[in-house]
């Protein structure tokens, strides 16, 4: 009796071909979406479509992914200002500017009030600006002091960064960390 050879893992997916979505597929993925990942009304609707476009409906009308969006919405699955404060806050505290943190939150689709209630303040800016120089050894972090070039490549990464220029110019232009930290502190003043 002949024996059929193993089929390869890729042989498998190739023969196999994923079923269209139906209804409660559909609510299957966007649950397990939503119970894994911090995510926006804005994410959530393109993961939805992008499953539909790769696996096709199996009912007749086109689901309404605007609704069930809504619906996870009100249920609280989905908050875009939570998300946002939250991705704000992670940006800033791996040393981005609010520039990059606005766009950042513009890319998953939040809308401009809560992209503005997310945004940083001054001190906070501030923060994430000294952050970064200490983590890319920037200013007075520099182990050598920085010749012109090497100053002109730091002030372009903490201006790709999204940090507003003053900000770069002080951090470095800065020779004591001392300096930045009273920089900060200042802010801290004049925000309360």
């Amino acid at each position: 009796m002949p024996t059929e050879p193993p089929v390869s893992k890729r042989e498998r997916r190739e023969r196999s071909v994923a079923r269209p979505i139906d209804g409660a597929r559909l609510e299957e993925l966007a649950l397990a979406y939503v119970a894994r990942f911090a995510t926006s009304a804005a994410r959530l609707e393109a993961y939805l479509k992008r499953k539909l476009r790769e696996r096709g409906w199996e009912g007749e009308d086109e689901p309404d992914l605007a609704a069930m969006v809504r619906r996870y919405v009100e249920r609280g699955y989905v908050d875009d200002a939570a998300y946002a404060r939250a991705r704000a806050g992670d940006l800033l505290r791996r040393g981005y500017g609010g520039r990059r943190v606005r766009q950042a939150l513009g890319q998953a689709g939040i809308g401009e009030r809560e992209a503005q209630q997310a945004a940083p303040g001054e001190q906070a800016a501030r923060t994430a600006a000294l952050h970064l120089a200490r983590k890319r050894g920037f200013g007075p972090f520099a182990l050598d002091p920085m010749p012109p070039e090497k100053r002109e490549k730091a002030i372009a990464a903490m201006l790709r960064a999204g940090h507003k220029f003053d900000h770069v110019r002080t951090v470095i232009d800065a020779e004591r960390e001392a300096d930045l930290l009273d920089w900060v502190e200042e802010a801290r003043n004049t925000e309360e």
